[in-house]
């Protein structure tokens, strides 16, 4: 270290190791931050994977094991008909996402992105509200071509038919133009495990959707004859036809993300990304 006449270090020098100190605590700082930050990404990731684990570990494997196919309370369910209504826009049966609600207006040169759900399913409610939005926004910007599959698998283990009633509902929504406005709401509410939805519920849900007028009496009406009743017979069909393990589960270009993977943005992002390299 340089010294003056009077053998103290300058006070250039210092100023300088001053600096040097200040820089080295502000990059540990920074670091500390990013390190944090992908901690609770990660955290949050893990949680959303072990409720889905759950889910599948309790509403795929027990039934498939006591070999019960029916759900229990609630109407009577029609049998599979691929003639049965479908909400507005809705892809019918021999479309390659049959069943499923689009959503964005990305090129058809974007990588698919399919996302099964269950209303009362709770990972499927986690992940709306860790992040819904992000998965809309990819859509919404182009980067995917977004398709909402409905399934009601979990009437099946709650005894209810409480799922289908609310894709039902969900399709009478979408028929009014409050798609995504309605399923945010569903899941903001969804009941304790085993309780289901009641139909004053999904009528309600509309009027917190936005649904109003003339459309809520439609809507309404259309709620309480369960119109759309044989569509999530017809969807949830394909859902076991298809062997998908539980919910949620997202099919990008084909390739089976999990609940973890659908939650974390990031990590999603960079998945998007690897898809449209690779078209």
């Amino acid at each position: 270290m340089a010294k003056n006449n009077t053998g103290k270090a300058s006070k250039g020098g210092d100023e300088k190791s001053t600096r040097e100190k200040a820089a080295a605590a502000r990059a540990a700082q920074q670091v500390a931050e990013k390190r944090r930050e992908r901690t609770i990404r990660i955290i949050g990731a893990i949680g959303v994977l072990a409720v889905v684990v759950l889910i599948i570990g309790l509403a795929v494997i027990v039934p498939r094991l006591s070999g019960d196919d029916s759900g229990g309370g609630g109407r009577d369910l029609p049998d599979v008909d691929p003639a049965a209504a479908l909400p507005a826009g809705v892809l019918g049966p021999d479309d390659e996402f049959a069943y499923a609600y689009p959503y964005g207006d990305a090129p058809d040169t974007a990588p698919t992105l399919a996302i099964w759900e269950d209303f009362q399913c709770p990972a499927c409610a986690a992940l709306e509200e860790i992040n819904g939005q992000g998965i809309k926004d990819l859509a919404d910007s182009g980067q995917v071509q977004l398709f909402w599959r409905p399934t009601t698998f979990l009437d099946r283990n709650l005894n209810n038919t409480s799922s289908a009633e609310a894709v039902s509902a969900w399709g009478c929504a979408i028929d009014a133009g409050r798609a995504m406005e309605y399923s945010t709401v569903v899941y903001a509410n969804q009941p304790s495990e085993g309780a289901g939805f009641t139909t004053t519920q999904l009528i309600d849900f509309g009027t917190q959707a936005g649904i109003e007028g003339a459309d809520l009496e439609t809507f309404t009406q259309c709620v309480n004859d369960g119109t759309y009743l044989g569509w999530a017979v017809n969807s949830t069909a394909l859902f076991y036809e298809q062997n998908v393990p539980g919910t949620p589960t997202g099919f990008l270009n084909g390739l089976a993300l999990n609940g973890g993977q659908l939650a974390d943005q990031v990590e999603l992002q960079r998945l998007v990304d690897e898809a449209a390299a690779a078209q």
